[in-house]
């Protein structure tokens, strides 16, 4: 096997959270920063933050809302289409007259 191939093992490797949480491993590197840990993480504190800057989540909101307010189906369909029909013709009878 060839000497000084392998990387040199630092077996106290500190690991430092932006959160200021330090943990002490075995790594290749001596010092490590990072910004999320498992003390800091939404998945493990349980805390979701949502970053919403164009508004996603109240736009998708709005459209469920409106959905459930509106009728859905065959029927719905069917009443929008007579409904159509039934302006068309009296536009049409109203350019005849």
């Amino acid at each position: 096997m060839k000497k000084e191939l392998h990387p040199k093992y630092f077996e106290d490797a500190t690991i430092t959270c932006a959160c200021g949480t330090t943990y002490t491993i075995g790594s290749t590197l001596n010092k490590i920063d990072t910004e999320l840990c498992a003390a800091c993480h939404p998945f493990y504190t349980g805390k979701q933050k949502i970053l919403d800057t164009a508004r996603r989540v109240e736009k998708f909101e709005a459209r469920l809302d409106k959905q459930t307010e509106t009728k859905g189906g065959k029927k719905a369909k069917k009443e929008k289409r007579s409904a159509q029909k039934k302006a068309k013709r009296e536009e049409s009878e109203k350019a005849e007259a």
